[in-house]
């Protein structure tokens, strides 16, 4: 990868996260330690990053470029939420992870009538007004940094529902570590979610690619319909193939 590509990537990642370890980044990026001790000087000289304790952390000026790449890559989200919610049929019972590609289907299932089960704050709060999404909340302890809610003691509740459609996000795609994230206990959900549902639907945008997270909560092997916005490479295109997996394009 090239240096400019990584630094970006890190910049990124970072953003993310909020705050990130020195060795999180060695093994996310799969470089040497003084490589990204480099790279994350060159950002902190920037003044895009500041140094913490065995890591580095976002500032506030970061957070408002966070911000506007958020609304750049906005059309790109509701294309691939559009998409993914073309798929739900009256009477699903469905699952709507926590992420804001998923977010996005909710402008998209106002006319139908489902049950949906879900951890995501937003998604609860668009669903409100429209009495035919019959809700079901998770509830549990808030996490405010991914706006969803965690609770090792909801775990057994949610192995006893039967899902037919569930919409998972990702913080990274990649052959070789699958579907990851950042966070323990918004893993085991996504586990224990994809164990328990007939059809997975993953949203992921082409940035996802070929990064992965802490966490690895499925194969992506797992995956039914792999739904993104730009065409992978050639080895993602086989790998679906080889695998039964529906490759999606959201593209207009």
């Amino acid at each position: 990868m090239l240096k400019t590509k990584r630094i970006q990537q890190i910049q990124d990642y970072v953003i993310e996260h909020q705050t990130v370890s020195l060795d999180e980044l060695v093994k996310v990026f799969n470089v040497s330690k003084n490589t990204i001790r480099r790279d994350v000087q060159e950002l902190v000289d920037l003044g895009d990053l500041k140094k913490v304790y065995g890591g580095v952390s976002i500032n506030h000026r970061t957070l408002e470029s966070f911000h506007d790449r958020q609304i750049r890559n906005k059309k790109q989200k509701e294309l691939i939420g559009k998409l993914a919610a073309s798929f739900v049929e009256d009477d699903d019972i469905i699952f709507i992870d926590s992420g804001t590609t998923t977010l996005e289907m909710a402008d998209y299932l106002q006319t139908k009538n489902v049950t949906i089960i879900t951890n995501n704050l937003d998604f609860i709060n668009h669903s409100l007004p429209y009495d035919n999404l019959n809700i079901i909340s998770m509830g549990g302890v808030f996490q405010r940094k991914t706006k969803s809610f965690v609770s090792f003691k909801n775990m057994e509740l949610l192995k006893a529902y039967n899902i037919n459609k569930a919409f998972m996000a990702s913080t990274g795609v990649s052959l070789s570590n699958g579907v990851t994230n950042s966070s323990p206990l918004e893993s085991e959900i996504k586990q224990i979610v994809v164990e328990r549902s007939s059809k997975v639907f993953l949203l992921v945008d082409h940035f996802k690619f070929d990064k992965y997270a802490l966490m690895t909560y499925c194969d992506l092997k797992d995956i039914d319909y792999l739904i993104t916005d730009t065409v992978p490479n050639e080895n993602y295109r086989e790998f679906t193939e080889n695998n039964d997996i529906k490759l999606l394009i959201a593209n207009k």
